[in-house]
């Protein structure tokens, strides 16, 4: 995956949910974050799944695991408030955004990856969407004044957090990078 590509991905999406917030004002950045994490978490969910059915570390099998089981009850959470706060429910795929390169995570190659270096690639690409998701949650948690989107995001920055240090460790130990 080129580095490059997810670089030019984070600006693009931090600059639409910014600027979303900023030009339209009458949207709380609450709104356009849940409109954005939604897709978000589905495509690490995803990614997480073909871990499920590729690897045989139980260390991968493990986080994949509890990516999947976080990340479904903060989307529920998240679709239960957009509901109540918005009178909807969120509008599907994001704000098209979360299709460009590198932004939610190519299961394709993962799927399509040899088995000896699944792992790696897993790691290499659920780090940046994890460093992404810390990104959005960061503005989620300078901007909102509702106290879930506050644990939310402080949720989302210190599991994601953790779960990047772990995944680093492991290229690390595994690959001597």
């Amino acid at each position: 995956m080129n580095t490059s590509s997810i670089a030019v991905g984070v600006v693009a999406l931090v600059l639409g949910l910014l600027g979303g917030y900023l030009v339209w004002g009458n949207n709380p950045i609450d709104q356009h974050f849940i409109v954005q994490m939604i897709p978000h978490h589905e495509g690490a969910i995803k990614m997480a799944k073909v871990a499920l059915e590729r690897s045989k570390r139980p260390e991968i099998l493990s986080l994949a695991n509890g990516i999947i089981e976080a990340q479904e009850s903060e989307n529920r959470d998240m679709r239960s408030w957009y509901q109540s706060w918005f009178g909807s429910a969120p509008p599907e795929g994001g704000m098209g955004m979360m299709h460009m390169d590198g932004m939610s995570g190519d299961t394709a190659v993962l799927a399509g990856v040899s088995t000896s270096e699944f792992d790696r690639e897993f790691i290499e690409q659920m780090i940046p969407h994890h460093e992404m998701a810390i990104m959005m949650a960061q503005m989620l948690q300078a901007s909102t004044q509702r106290s879930e989107m506050k644990e939310l995001s402080d949720n989302i920055i210190t599991s994601q957090s953790r779960e990047i240090d772990m995944m680093r460790g492991w290229l690390t130990s595994w690959y001597g990078e």
